[in-house]
């Protein structure tokens, strides 16, 4: 069951970091130069964090 929650939750990730990336674009006005690279690190801040959660919340260590 722990595999469906990684991969629900991945999808949702890869989501909310392309709408994070998005929103700070129309805030700055234009194309950020770097997309690909901020789009990285928002995914994988927010990947290491949930998926840490959803382990701590499984009981795995």
């Amino acid at each position: 069951m722990e595999v469906v929650y990684f991969t629900l939750v991945g999808i949702v990730l890869y989501l909310a970091s392309d709408w994070i990336l998005q929103r700070v674009e129309i805030a700055a006005g234009r194309r950020l130069e770097h997309r690909t690279l901020i789009f990285f690190a928002l995914l994988l801040t927010l990947a290491l964090v949930s998926f840490s959660l959803i382990r701590w919340y499984t009981g795995n260590p």
